[in-house]
């Protein structure tokens, strides 16, 4: 019996690392046929990364266009580090569907730059049913203008929508693989889920009940392939995943000009003068200095709060002597991360101040939670007095807040990062049920703010 086949490729989490992604563009362009998709699952742009902030995605979206990418979902790189007008003009250009059906606009509707989901009927008949969810990181979409859908509801809408018209159905999923193996447990009807966000490798895929999960790790260190067999009945009968190591793939030509015209572009917008100043100031991340304190100074402005708190490691070089440039403030604080105010109880501050002391933590090489340095660094304080043992650097012997000694049952109002409030870094910040994040400036808008007022 003849069968047909149809192959995904697909990429997830690049992060605007585009050392690989010509070499992912030529190996797609020369292995797929007329029976072939390219998905792409977002986080590929990353605003740490100067030609995306000085193009605001632009350029990845320009690239997606010439890697001949079929459909995409966005990750919360794209969904939350771009402001809502940014966001709404990113895929004006788009050569591809955006597909998204969790997140839509305040008043409900869709937004015009996506659907959510699309029927792709391939040459030989097979009618393959596409949609797209991202991470309903619903504090900041909301702050940002934006409606986030209950995800359960939506994709059973989906699927129900989807199955009496499809051979296959699809899920683009940015919402990890924990989340990827609930939903594949729980709810029936997807036959294949390619992930993200958790940039796991999965060089077979996993298969949960009768969902093939995938995942191809970050930065294109891999490309994804899945192979999807189908009976002349068109009935779905296997499904294989492998990865492909990537650094050895030829690069594109057309990819590789795009990316330098892109970079002298970027260069020149990022030339724009943001501040001045008389003298150098230099930057220890395991001591306070005048930039880290300026800093921590003015997030706690920024957050209009009088105590805050901040890891030197955001700063990754000394600010310079003389101009400074978009492009300058731009490579010392890189991170998409946005100021917080936190409300906590001064005992929970207690215990938050002495894990910031451990040396375990000042030394931590932390990868995610949109830091983009080396180490954490030494803990920086506004409005906060640590003593240390001096026999005992890592023992905290007392603390006063504005001046008065910490009282563990009162409760206080602390500016500070929002990264600290995504995971294992300060339990007591992560668990607080009262948050306010301030969008859509990131830590350099407020540095650039606070040396201008120097």
């Amino acid at each position: 019996m003849r069968e047909k086949v149809l192959t995904l490729f697909h990429t997830n989490d690049i992060h605007s690392d585009f050392n690989q992604w010509p070499g992912i563009v030529r190996y797609v362009k020369e292995h797929r046929t007329k029976d072939s998709l390219f998905l792409d699952l977002g986080d590929h742009a990353d605003r740490s990364n100067p030609i995306t902030e000085a193009t605001e995605g632009m350029a990845n979206m320009e690239l997606l266009n010439i890697a001949g990418v079929d459909f995409a979902t966005i990750g919360n790189n794209e969904g939350v580090t771009f402001s809502k007008d940014q966001l709404d003009t990113l895929y004006e250009k788009a050569s591809f569907p955006i597909l998204l059906a969790n997140l839509l606009n305040e008043d409900g509707t869709q937004p015009s730059w996506s659907i959510q989901s699309s029927i792709k009927v391939m040459e030989d008949g097979l009618r393959i049913g596409l949609f797209g969810v991202t991470a309903p990181l619903s504090h900041f979409y909301e702050k940002l203008g934006w409606t986030v859908v209950d995800l359960t509801t939506c994709i059973k809408k989906e699927i129900e929508k989807l199955q009496p018209q499809v051979d296959a159905i699809i899920l683009l999923s940015h919402l990890g693989l924990f989340k990827d193996e609930q939903i594949a447990e729980e709810i029936d009807g997807i036959d294949v889920i390619i992930g993200a966000h958790t940039h796991h490798v999965m060089d077979q895929g996993k298969r949960v009940g009768n969902t093939l999960i995938v995942q191809a790790g970050k930065h294109g260190h891999y490309l994804g392939e899945v192979t999807l067999t189908f009976n002349l009945d068109h009935r779905l009968t296997s499904s294989q995943a492998i990865l492909h190591e990537t650094k050895e793939m030829v690069a594109d030509p057309d990819t590789i000009q795009y990316l330098e015209h892109a970079r002298e572009r970027s260069d020149d917008i990022l030339k724009q003068p943001l501040a001045t100043l008389p003298e150098p100031l230099p930057v220890d991340w395991f001591r306070e200095t005048t930039a880290t304190r300026l800093l921590c100074d003015g997030v706690t402005e920024w957050c209009g709060e009088s105590i805050g708190m901040m890891n030197a490691g955001v700063l990754l070089s000394d600010l310079p002597k003389g101009q400074l440039t978009r492009g300058a403030i731009h490579r010392i604080c890189p991170h998409p991360i946005n100021p917080c105010v936190i409300q906590l109880s001064g005992s929970e501050l207690w215990t938050t101040i002495e894990r910031a002391s451990s040396l375990k933590l000042i030394n931590l090489e932390l990868k995610g939670f949109g830091f983009r340095g080396q180490v954490l660094g030494k803990m920086i304080y506004t409005g906060i007095s640590v003593i240390l043992d001096p026999d005992d650097e890592e023992k905290v012997v007392s603390i006063s807040v504005l001046g008065k000694p910490i009282d563990p049952k009162a409760t206080y109002s602390l500016a500070t990062l929002d990264m600290y409030t995504f995971g294992f870094l300060y339990p007591e910040l992560t668990d607080s049920e009262d948050k306010n994040y301030l969008m859509p400036e990131f830590l350099r808008d407020i540095l650039a703010w606070k040396l201008n007022q120097q």
